[in-house]
């Protein structure tokens, strides 16, 4: 049985990254499967620390990117939104170049809070990064996001 409440849209899901910080970072989803969703980000200039490293904070904006957008997937949209509770991540490994994979899989999906475990390759499949991002699932009534 799948984990989608709405079917997972390549080609929507990428067109609602324009004019974010989705966009700016070259972030693309990429596939999805019955219980994970996956999205990848460029590891270039506009990614790097100072030394030439996939900045830190980039890892994390992916891992939310795909972590939030895989909360959204799970929810009544008529009737709930997501944000963002809590998010932290374990930096394994640095990347110079290329692009990173980030791979969102549920540990919890509740009627007020999804957790999700998320992983971050390199083009090899060494492990970067593992996030976990805490979601808060809101009613639309209480202070609904701006359309």
């Amino acid at each position: 049985m799948s984990l989608w409440r709405t079917t997972p849209n390549i080609e929507q899901l990428n067109a609602i990254q324009k004019n974010t910080i989705g966009e700016v970072l070259d972030i693309r989803f990429e596939a999805f499967d019955e219980g994970s969703l996956t999205a990848s980000m460029v590891v270039d200039h506009r990614t790097h620390q100072p030394y030439g490293l996939l900045h830190g904070g980039a890892s994390v904006v992916l891992a939310e990117t795909v972590g939030s957008m895989a909360s959204y997937l799970c929810i009544d949209t008529r009737k709930f939104y997501c944000v963002g509770l809590e998010i932290n991540a374990n930096h394994l490994r640095g990347l110079r170049s290329g692009r990173v994979s980030a791979v969102a899989t549920p540990i919890h999906i509740g009627r007020t809070t999804h957790v999700w475990d998320i992983r971050l390759t390199s083009d090899e499949g060494k492990a970067s990064c593992v996030s976990r991002l805490t979601m808060a699932v809101v009613p639309l009534g209480e202070n609904p996001p701006a359309r």
